[in-house]
């Protein structure tokens, strides 16, 4: 009984969101409420929904304040000079722009935080898609694809640290034979960049900016307004700002402070430094309000979902059940089993509850077959391409947020690139022996 309905309640959700029947706030904490009921969990879906909000409130406080701090630096400026050199190094092609996306969102995802990569790529790079009205959604897919590539799979990333947790692994054991699959991986990426940058360039052409661009493109008068308002700009301080900067990434990759505070006291300073009239700070925040009070919402939203998913065990249902279903004779292919299976799980489950829940389960099965839990581990981490495109990855609502569009509009672009990146991922991991 709750396996068809944990089941039914992920393929209603999902497709009322991708056919935009119903915004992802309201299928977020709609259908699984309606799931709940119909499950007789009436009496206890206050303290489920109440849990999910808990678990997700510093998520939310981090994305609202990140979103303010980052807003405030763009306003004045401080991406503008990289903005002018990467347009004399491109020339105004979306090729090489695309390209030059990717490596950068790479290197920066290197950290394991996908928050901090979308917040620098984007912050960095929107401006320049702008100027040439380049498609946002292209910068989004290219960021969230480098995210969940180099993020997902570093020992030191999140998805790759819970699943050697979760089974008690050795890191170097783990990481050393998957360093080829993270390459192809991130191949994929730079491909992928180039073919969506080449489509670009189909539409637009080389762009010369003798001439200010239409920056009316998917973004509206306010964001042109935004992007063009000089008079907010401070060239003056973007040494301070760029300090200051580097200071909060720099405590936050360290881990001295909480990053939900620390972002709100970046972005205190940030709105203080620069706007230093009460007015004008209140106009910077205003500015801002729609994008962080929607995507707040939407997390909160998102809390409530994986709230109601857990706690009425439907999680668990769902995944034993996909294990007993496994024939006997595919045991020899179970760690590819795995990672086609990662694809779909990871999508409707949090990393916490598939690597922690969901893949001790896994690898207690695999045993059976003779695999070992190194592989499983592995091939569990393949998926985080689709996993990504989820509404329940935080760091993903940042990512609609900053380039305002909708988390459907994502999947919908995304979607097949995503796939593509972890279909070549699992095809290198089983030729190159880092599963069997």
């Amino acid at each position: 009984m709750l396996t068809v309905l944990g089941i039914s309640m992920v393929v209603i959700f999902t497709y009322l969101i991708m056919s935009k029947r119903l915004s992802p706030v309201t299928a977020l904490t709609i259908v699984p409420v309606v799931f709940a009921i119909i499950g007789g969990f009436s009496s206890k879906l206050g303290d489920m929904m109440l849990d999910g909000i808990k678990v997700v409130a510093p998520s939310a406080a981090l994305l609202l304040f990140a979103i303010l701090f980052f807003g405030i630096l763009i306003d004045a400026g401080l991406f503008d000079p990289l903005i002018k050199t990467m347009l004399k190094i491109v020339k105004g092609d979306p090729v090489k722009i695309a390209i030059g996306t990717a490596l950068i969102a790479m290197t920066v995802a290197l950290d394991g935080d996908g928050t901090t990569t979308h917040m620098i790529t984007i912050s960095a790079m929107l401006p320049l898609y702008l100027r040439l009205g380049m498609n946002p959604l292209t910068l989004a897919t290219i960021s969230m694809l480098s995210v969940s590539i180099m993020s997902g799979m570093t020992p030191w990333g999140g998805p790759s640290t819970r699943a050697i947790a979760s089974l008690g692994l050795d890191a170097n054991e783990f990481f050393v034979p998957i360093i080829p699959t993270l390459i192809a991986g991130m191949g994929s990426i730079l491909y992928t960049a180039y073919v969506l940058g080449k489509k670009e360039r189909k539409m637009l052409g080389v762009v010369h900016f003798n001439a200010a661009p239409d920056l009316k493109i998917a973004f509206g008068e306010a964001a042109v307004a935004s992007a063009i308002q000089d008079d907010i700009k401070r060239p003056k301080l973007i040494w301070v700002n760029l300090l200051l900067t580097i200071i909060i990434m720099t405590v936050l990759v360290v881990g001295i402070i909480p990053a939900p505070v620390l972002f709100l006291i970046g972005f205190v300073l940030a709105a203080a430094i620069n706007y230093p009239n009460l007015e004008q700070q209140r106009e910077r925040v205003a500015s801002h309000a729609r994008n962080s009070i929607t995507v707040v919402i939407l997390v909160f939203a998102a809390g409530i979902f994986s709230g109601i998913f857990s706690g009425t065990k439907m999680v668990d249902a769902v995944a034993n059940s996909l294990v007993a279903i496994i024939p006997e004779s595919l045991g020899s292919f179970f760690p590819t089993v795995v990672a086609l299976t990662s694809m779909p799980l990871t999508f409707v489950l949090s990393n916490d509850a598939y690597y922690f829940g969901v893949l001790p389960i896994l690898a207690e099965a695999g045993a059976a077959y003779g695999v070992s839990p190194l592989e499983i581990a592995r091939a569990s981490v393949l998926g985080q391409p689709v996993h990504f495109l989820s509404p329940l990855v935080a760091s993903t609502l940042l990512l609609v947020g900053m380039v305002k569009t909708d988390i459907g509009d994502l999947q919908r672009y995304a979607f097949k690139w995503a796939l593509f990146c972890s279909l070549v991922m699992i095809i290198i991991a089983v030729l190159t022996g880092a599963i069997t």
